[in-house]
């Protein structure tokens, strides 16, 4: 097995000699590629000092040397990989060193596309720690409850199974090459939260995923005040907006793969469009959702009318 390792890195100083040891301690990680995104911090000079002390590690940049966001970098990185596997790593994160236990065994079944498992959280800023528990409440482990293959993860991922979980971490994800070849399977550009549910979602449904470690962590997540992921408030205007443009994406995909699960297509429609209702204020979230629900009875449902009258910041 050998592993290509994808890291982004934006103004992550504190943090990139860490993850790129984190990976450096598997024998299977024969390349990792670090693609600067414009960082302004210094990071520049970290990444080339790493690249030139190890033929592992390769240093990138955009054409344009400016920042083009995650989704875009991740995808550059895709287009370069050379390994048989790909794993992505974010800059100011690491893996812990059961990365790849899972992967070692389940990979010997050629069926299998694709192994996921759990990540922690290490807080090292305290005003990060209270962002991220404001935002989530506890600091567990992002990870689904359930262990699947093949179409139930994605009856999972897409809430068929509302036991299941919806979400893991592409840091815990490890991907033959081969799988990404698929045009579909790219981060989507324009998404700027949510853009790796959206791809673990298709994945699960384009390809053969297996769960790994889902009760342990397997690569730790760390808590600071740049994180994106805790910067909108939820249930907030800008929280539905996001998350409506990520089921938007999601909907049109689906309409679009031929054999998709007709709840699954339901579920996609009916969560972008009561996120969008309450991503709007006022007499016009109103209007919306009666003229919405005229022609989509389902957001009378509870579940779907709570959320799409929910008030919002």
């Amino acid at each position: 097995m050998q592993i290509s390792v994808i890291i982004p890195v934006y103004n992550a100083v504190s943090f990139i000699d860490k993850a790129v040891q984190s990976a450096l301690q598997f024998p299977e990680v024969k390349e990792i590629l670090l693609i600067d995104d414009g960082s302004t911090d210094g990071s520049i000079e970290i990444c080339k000092k790493v690249s030139e002390h190890n033929e592992v590690v390769k240093f990138l940049q955009h054409h344009d040397k400016k920042n083009h966001g995650v989704s875009y970098t991740r995808n550059f990185g895709i287009e370069r990989a050379s390994k048989e596997f790909i794993t992505f790593l974010d800059a100011d994160d690491y893996y812990l060193p059961n990365r790849f236990d899972a992967e070692r065994e389940y990979f010997k079944d050629p069926k299998i596309d694709g192994v996921f498992g759990a990540i922690s959280t290490e807080f090292v800023t305290q005003k990060g720690k209270d962002e991220y528990m404001e935002k989530f409440g506890n600091d567990g482990l992002t990870t689904v409850y359930q262990e699947a293959e093949g179409i139930e993860v994605f009856y999972g991922l897409s809430q068929i199974n509302q036991e299941f979980g919806t979400f893991f971490s592409m840091i815990a994800l490890t991907i033959k090459k081969s799988v990404l070849e698929n045009p579909t399977l790219r981060l989507n550009e324009n998404l700027k939260i949510g853009e790796d549910k959206e791809f673990i979602v298709k994945l699960s449904y384009l390809a053969n995923l297996k769960s790994g470690f889902i009760s342990t962590p397997v690569a730790v997540r760390t808590g600071h005040e740049n994180n994106t992921i805790t910067k909108i408030k939820n249930y907030s205007a800008d929280y539905f907006h996001h998350q409506s443009l990520i089921f938007k994406a999601l909907y049109e995909w689906a309409r679009k793969e031929k054999g998709m699960h007709e709840k699954a297509l339901e579920l996609f429609k009916y969560q972008y469009l009561s996120t969008k209702i309450a991503s709007q204020k006022g007499i016009i979230k109103f209007l919306s959702f009666f003229r919405y629900s005229l022609f989509n009875p389902q957001l009378l449902k509870t579940r779907y009318r709570y959320y799409a009258l929910k008030n919002n910041a």
